[in-house]
């Protein structure tokens, strides 16, 4: 007769992927990941602070007023006490011109992974920590490129409204071998911006490493006995006439046509810098960055997704300066 010992311990197991101790087993590792793939979207994107961001809860689009400026007119009249003018005018209000640029949301962008389990054991090293890495890059140079294209078709665009400017295109076919031009095309960018009232404040230059180098090899530009801004020695270039430089490899510089977002397609193929003031280019965001994971019993492994639904488009194109060869 065998006698069961019913006084034994239950082994309790400590699940470290659940929330205080209940719920999914992996809930806190997907929190993890999420955190690392919005760490290195933001660490990939450049632009993400240097323009308009507007959130919408639903909806496919938001409609961006645009208002141009009006004047001002001398009214004067006859007093009694000598003054000229014409008597009995009546004010019958000033024309102020105005218009709406639409942007639409592109659509769901997609990183998307699948880690096998059997994989995943036998690495010697974290797999999802770095496939989280890759997609938040993945997104963030997207993001980057989006922006940055309506930037240039901004630079290329006439006035979105009547009495208005357009963008700025200039061309000097040394804009991409020599420092000292794109220095001099940094002070012809600032004073059309000022032409066209853009605020000083918040302009940004965005530019390949091979052109930012060259700026940085170019004592004048950061020579701090003219005012200078920039480290020699370190190789950088911080700021020249008023505009902030900023490094990127996210600069379109080939023919981009056919993509999946049309609204995109710009040929860039002699595109070597753009400057935009912060107003110049808008994101409209429906659905921020996300992750979601899924155990997929049939494929022993794990589907990780990490997604955002947003559009980008210019909406003051005499913000925009594009620096091209030909």
């Amino acid at each position: 007769m065998s006698v069961t010992d019913t006084t034994a311990p239950v082994l309790t197991m400590t699940r470290t992927g659940q929330a205080n101790s209940a719920g999914d087993s992996s809930a806190l590792m997907l929190k993890v990941y999420a955190g690392e793939v919005l760490t290195a979207f933001e660490q990939a994107s450049v632009t993400m602070d240097k323009h308009v961001m507007r959130s919408i809860s639903s909806g496919i689009s938001v409609q961006f007023p645009l208002v141009w400026k009006t004047g001002a007119t001398e009214y004067a009249y006859i007093n009694g006490s000598g003054n000229t003018g014409t008597t009995g005018i009546e004010l019958d209000g000033t024309i102020i011109h105005k218009n709406e640029k639409v942007i639409s949301i592109d659509g769901l962008l997609i990183a998307d992974h699948f880690v096998n389990n059997l994989d995943e054991a036998m690495s010697h090293f974290e797999v999802r920590s770095i496939y989280a890495k890759e997609a938040g890059i993945a997104l963030g140079t997207q993001w980057d490129q989006n922006v940055l294209q309506q930037g240039l078709l901004g630079a290329r665009s006439s006035t979105l409204i009547t009495g208005g400017n357009g963008g700025t295109v200039l061309t000097n076919s040394s804009y991409g071998t020599s420092g000292v031009t794109l220095g001099s095309g940094l002070f012809d960018a600032a004073e059309q911006l000022d032409e066209n009232n853009v605020p000083e404040n918040d302009r940004y230059m965005y530019v390949r490493p091979a052109q930012y180098y060259l700026m940085a090899e170019t004592t004048d530009l950061i020579n701090r006995d003219w005012g200078g801004a920039g480290v020699y020695s370190e190789g950088e270039v911080m700021k020249v006439a008023g505009i902030h430089i900023v490094k990127t490899n996210n600069l379109p510089i080939t023919n981009i046509a056919g993509a999946q977002v049309s609204t995109h397609d710009v040929n860039a193929t002699t595109t070597k810098a753009l400057v935009m003031h912060k107003s110049a280019v808008a994101t409209v965001k429906l659905l921020n960055l996300a992750v979601e994971t899924e155990y997929q019993i049939k494929n022993q492994g794990w589907i990780i997704v990490a997604k955002y639904a947003m559009g980008h488009g210019f909406i003051r194109p005499e913000g925009c300066v594009e620096f091209k060869t030909s």
